[in-house]
């Protein structure tokens, strides 16, 4: 594949740098109708590159949960087969995305998985 043809088969001109990941997430419309499961491929501030398991066309409005960031609204800017990019309504952190998932409650080893100073000390 020549360079030319590669950089066709991306979709329009990014504008900021994209991060690679593998996410998974499911599209729906504003409304709440399903649109399928996606694999989020890389991320930006400003949007995505993601495969669906269905074929979602460009100007569809979605919704969608990002792990670490939350709710996020976007425009399917351009769609070929599968492949999907999308621009988000509002500029995200991309690197909450990658951020481990927590419950935010700090999870504790039980006493006999301990090493033997770490049991004592918190008695």
């Amino acid at each position: 594949m020549n360079e030319e043809q590669d950089s066709a088969d991306r979709g329009p001109a990014r504008s900021a740098p994209r991060d690679s990941l593998f996410l998974l997430t499911s599209f729906s419309t504003p409304e709440g109708v399903p649109l399928g499961k996606a694999r989020i491929r890389n991320l930006s501030a400003t949007g995505l590159m993601a495969d669906c398991e269905r074929a979602v066309p460009a100007g569809t409005q979605v919704e969608f949960d990002l792990r670490g960031i939350g709710k996020v609204s976007a425009t399917v800017a351009w769609a070929r087969g599968d492949k999907v990019g999308l621009a988000f309504d509002e500029a995200i952190d991309p690197q909450l995305a990658r951020k481990p998932v927590s419950n935010g409650v700090a999870q504790q080893l039980p006493d006999y998985l301990r090493p033997a100073n770490m049991s004592q000390s918190r008695r």
